[in-house]
């Protein structure tokens, strides 16, 4: 809103300073002190009013080491991460941007899903909370509006490989070249590193790329489930969930900043996503609200994140990976959240196989997700928290390398 006032007051009246909220670095800059200072400074307030309501976290004994004190710490912290996103945004973000607006109805549909889960958890005395297929069913209709929304909608384009380089005899114009409707992706390691979904379905005869919306809209709703469930996982010890999120979310704003600035993907030859460069104000407000929830999570944890915001996470994660055409990056950015589902997938697989073989069901890890098998082998929360991050941190640069890296 703030840049849409500034806007009126620069043409109108040539207020000094105002032309500064044309820039998107500078809404950024606002973006992620604001969403710092209210994560810091409201955050602690939303913690007594949740204590005050008494919305503590339900316990399951899994025999592990400092476990029971965490019981009663409050719950649904998401809501301060939320908050603290939504509030910048709305004031500094182009609110007319369909990948702004994209993100923000993510936040909103993911964290209601979250919160009712936490809702009956806390509420209901369920444990097991919403039931799992209406969590899928949630982000299976958020993946399939997403999904329609990035085929369908006529803002929703990129620039056509077409595209001269720059020269100095070609306005900027020039340079963007040609917006075209495509489903074309980023593939990493690849000299020709483009993949595009229609391709799948070329094969039918002529007229049957106009029908790839059948091949991404399913992707979409693949990577939206998976990711958000991953995040969900991931968010098991103090801090965990938080600070990889953080880092995973910086390193995607890396990425959308230079697809959406035309210098800069010309350079280093990968896409150029017109609009997309808003993403980065969004991106900041995030990352801002995730560290300033981390003020509070980190060990000894003052409040958790729950549903509400483990949820929220991963769909916004999903999302911006598709919106800049990086997601089949995510499971080496993402390989934390990976890591965790895939642990679970396979305790729960091998644990059915060897019962319906030996009679009896046997376990690859000592405990699933795997930051609970380094804890039952006595290693401390906190080192693994730690060095989970500094995994994340080395996954980042990789998939930065992967510009360059054909």
């Amino acid at each position: 809103m703030l840049y849409y006032l500034f806007e009126y007051l620069e043409n109108e009246y040539q207020l000094p300073g105002a032309s500064l909220f044309q820039f998107t670095t500078f809404r950024a800059a606002m973006a992620i002190l604001l969403s710092l200072m209210i994560a810091t400074v409201y955050g602690k307030r939303v913690i007594l009013f949740l204590q005050r309501q008494q919305i503590g976290e339900s316990v399951r004994d899994l025999g592990l080491e400092g476990q029971k004190q965490k019981a009663g710490t409050p719950t649904m912290g998401g809501l301060i991460i939320i908050m603290s996103t939504l509030i910048p945004v709305l004031l500094l973000a182009k609110l007319d941007n369909i990948y702004i607006i994209l993100l923000i109805v993510t936040t909103l549909w993911m964290g209601f899903i979250g919160f009712a889960d936490d809702y009956i958890k806390v509420f209901k005395k369920d444990k097991q909370g919403l039931k799992g297929r209406f969590k899928v069913l949630g982000q299976v209709v958020l993946g399939l509006g997403v999904g329609a929304t990035l085929y369908f909608h006529p803002g929703v384009t990129m620039r056509d490989d077409s595209s001269t380089i720059i020269t100095e005899q070609l306005t900027v114009r020039d340079v963007i070249g040609k917006e075209i409707k495509s489903v074309r992706t980023t593939v990493p390691f690849f000299k020709n590193n483009e993949l595009d979904y229609s391709d799948f379905i070329g094969w039918a005869g002529e007229g049957a790329r106009d029908y790839a919306w059948l091949i991404f809209i399913p992707i979409v709703i693949l990577i939206v489930t998976a990711v958000s469930n991953g995040a969900n996982l991931t968010d098991g010890i103090d801090g965990l969930a938080a600070g990889t999120s953080a880092i995973i979310v910086f390193t995607l704003g890396v990425f959308a900043w230079v697809s959406g600035n035309v210098i800069f993907s010309n350079y280093l030859d990968i896409m150029f996503i017109p609009n997309s460069g808003e993403l980065v104000v969004f991106i900041t407000a995030f990352v801002g609200a995730l560290v300033g929830f981390l003020w509070y999570n980190a060990f000894p944890a003052q409040v958790f994140m729950g549903d509400t915001g483990s949820l929220t996470i991963g769909g916004i994660i999903a999302v911006i990976a598709i919106i800049i055409r990086k997601e089949l990056l995510i499971p080496v950015l993402c390989g934390i959240f990976f890591a965790e589902s895939l642990s679970v997938m396979i305790q729960v697989g091998y644990f059915k196989y060897t019962k319906k073989k030996f009679g009896e069901g046997r376990r690859v890890f000592l405990m699933s997700p795997i930051h609970h098998h380094y804890q039952v082998k006595g290693y401390h929360e906190s080192k693994i928290v730690t060095r989970f991050w500094i995994i994340a941190i080395l996954l980042a640069v990789i998939t930065v390398v992967t510009l360059k890296v054909r």
